[in-house]
């Protein structure tokens, strides 16, 4: 039997034919801060790389948070080091699967300044790096780990070094970052020869965790993901939320 394709015209085949054109079309997932991720938010990413029919997943850092490690003072009430590790390894793992079910590509993941503080702890220490497990190891996951990746002229960095907005003024050059918690926008710049565009992506943390306590008497944060298409066009999703449920005693 033949695949029955449904009759489209005017708009509604232009948009199919939008939509399955071929291009690649990255999905970008915000800063997750595992095992302090949203509830939800991936669910959020899943569907929206299926609504917007991507085919390549990107991670724009700090997939774990490694709060017990921080250079910051630490929440003495917090999980010890192993227990947030597991905790971490556990909350990725749904990431990795649900991953590998809907694209066929490896997952680029920026190296994001949480995701280091391990890393730096052993430079500090002199600890030889080969001493070192890698990403891959200890996290039980099978994805790219990079500094800086470019596809189709837009180059995708974690956004330690400032902005989407600075770096790509900075570079000429079209930009996607993370790393700023309470920012998701998209800019385009606009010169006498040549167009680009900034983009922040937003993130899937849980604001009521104590990891991001730092932030309860600043802006809540941006919970959204992004989508880049051909190297053309980024778009913001962001993710509908209900009202937060302030814990007893905790003031919002």
């Amino acid at each position: 039997m033949k695949d029955v394709r449904p009759r489209l015209k005017g708009k509604k085949l232009k948009a199919f034919q939008h939509l399955t054109k071929k291009e690649r079309r990255i999905l970008v997932v915000g800063d997750l801060h595992c095992p302090f991720d949203l509830d939800g938010y991936l669910k959020f990413v899943v569907d929206t790389y299926e609504k917007w029919n991507c085919n390549q997943i990107l991670m724009i850092g700090d997939a774990i948070d490694n709060h017990y490690a921080s250079f910051h003072p630490t929440d003495p009430d917090g999980y010890g080091g192993g227990e947030e590790l597991d905790r971490a390894i556990k909350r990725l793992s749904r990431y990795r699967d649900a991953f590998k079910k809907i694209c066929d590509k490896k997952v680029d993941v920026l190296i994001g300044n949480h995701d280091r503080l391990i890393m730096r702890r052993a430079f500090d220490s002199n600890i030889p790096a080969r001493w070192i497990k890698s990403y891959n190891e200890v996290l039980g996951t099978d994805w790219n780990w990079c500094e800086r990746v470019v596809y189709d002229d837009v180059q995708y960095t974690h956004g330690e070094g400032g902005t989407a907005r600075t770096r790509a003024k900075n570079d000429l050059m079209s930009s996607v970052g993370g790393h700023i918690h309470t920012q998701a926008y998209v800019e385009n710049l606009v010169g006498r020869k040549y167009r680009i565009f900034a983009m922040q992506t937003g993130c899937g943390v849980d604001a009521s965790s104590y990891a991001a306590a730092y932030a309860k008497n600043f802006k809540r944060q941006a919970i959204g993901c992004g989508v880049v298409l051909g190297g053309h066009t980024a778009i913001n999703i962001m993710m509908p939320l209900g009202k937060p449920k302030p814990k007893p005693g905790v003031v919002l």
